[in-house]
């Protein structure tokens, strides 16, 4: 039944779009069973914000619950609308203040917010729940959101005044660069962290969630996994950084980026193509186009840092700037033909084995990260769920 539905969907993507993504929900499992593993016995709550990095939330969600997981992160309200309209159900958190505005949706859709001003606790309490669990967020260095050190128990005293609407489940903070296990910053917010959980537990008492742990803290920092740990751009396979390489090597990339050539041609040499002419041909080559671009998240700037995909098994150059709906790829003196597959991230077999382009390979040629690189997949690119296991 899964080979006929991945048969099924394949059929759809050619006869729709020669550009599609194809997210392998079986990875997805294997990551979060992985994490589980190395951070046991703190759980594992999944991050499916920004549509699932790009992967597409509902789906990552739904394979991370069945692997283990055991709540879900957000960044808005209406992703966790999103997850409750789909049927998912369990804890949701929303990881940073939202407008007041916003309060009813909140506690309509059973969502559990991150707090750190008394204004927003008081917009909670307007909305008219009953023990809605309230995160509180600590600022404990990160300087982006989150409540004072100092302040953190006070703070922690008004959600205790305002029962039984809101109730504190959980207190935590964000770590700045774990990713990096040598810079001494990580312990000093830990000490920070827990300096103010200490003075919240002495003024209300224990605390039923306590975390830390964003993917790198989870992979390489043991004393921050605590009793939760949030993984975000782990669980799609991807390293959070390359300090923590070698901790991700059992991690497997969920996300696929393929289309197929829509047509071919022979550039001369001493020709130059596509926008501004950049490019140069040196030799007579077959020029394949694709039909993908920057307006499907393909960077511009791959023209000119090394852009590559795969074609017939082998590296390929991206030549020419690459425009808002197609790239051109140099096959040199091999033969291709409208309809062969192209693989801008992910794997191919080819004449000298198994040859992989994956996000972190485009981050190092932009000088970014290989999370902007999966969030920056447009919604115009088909998203394909495949497992190799009927689930």
């Amino acid at each position: 039944m899964s080979e006929m539905r991945n048969e099924m969907r394949s059929k759809t993507q050619n006869e729709t779009r020669w550009a599609w993504a194809e997210i392998d929900l079986d990875a997805i499992q294997h990551n979060i069973a992985q994490l589980r593993t190395v951070v046991a016995p703190a759980a594992v709550w999944a991050v499916v914000k920004a549509d699932g990095y790009g992967h597409g939330a509902i789906d990552v969600a739904r394979a991370a619950i069945a692997a283990g997981a055991e709540g879900l992160c957000v960044a808005l309200v209406s992703e966790g609308i999103a997850l409750r309209r789909a049927g998912i159900d369990g804890p949701i958190l929303i990881l940073s203040e939202q407008p007041p505005e916003s309060a009813s949706e909140i506690v309509e859709h059973r969502l559990t917010p991150t707090v750190y001003t008394r204004p927003f606790l008081d917009a909670l309490v307007a909305a008219g729940p009953t023990s809605l669990p309230v995160h509180m967020k600590i600022d404990t260095g990160m300087q982006r959101v989150g409540a004072h050190p100092h302040a953190a128990s006070a703070l922690a005293a008004s959600i205790a005044e305002r029962a039984p609407a809101i109730r504190l489940a959980g207190v935590y903070s964000h770590l700045a660069v774990a990713d990096d296990p040598e810079d001494e910053f990580t312990e000093r917010q830990v000490k920070r962290f827990d300096g103010a959980l200490a003075s919240i537990i002495e003024l209300v008492g224990a605390v039923p969630l306590v975390h830390l742990a964003n993917s790198a803290g989870a992979l390489a920092h043991p004393g921050t996994r605590r009793s939760m740990v949030r993984v975000g751009i782990a669980m799609y396979g991807i390293s959070p950084g390359h300090g923590v390489d070698d901790l991700s090597t059992e991690l497997r990339p969920a996300l696929a980026l393929r289309a197929r050539v829509s047509y071919v041609k022979m550039a001369r040499a001493g020709s130059r193509i596509s926008y501004g002419r950049i490019y140069k041909f040196e030799r007579d080559s077959n020029v394949a186009t694709v039909p993908i671009g920057y307006a499907d998240g393909v960077p511009r700037r791959l023209s000119t840092n090394g852009g590559e995909v795969l074609i017939g098994g082998r590296r390929r150059a991206i030549v020419g700037r690459v425009t808002m709906d197609q790239i051109m790829v140099d096959c040199g003196d091999d033969e291709v033909r409208i309809g062969d597959d192209v693989v801008l991230l992910g794997s191919q077999d080819g004449p000298d084995g198994v040859q992989t382009i994956r996000a972190e390979d485009w981050a190092d040629q932009l000088d970014t990260i290989g999370y902007e690189i999966v969030c920056g997949i447009s919604e115009r690119v088909p998203r394909f769920s495949r497992r190799s296991i009927e689930g």
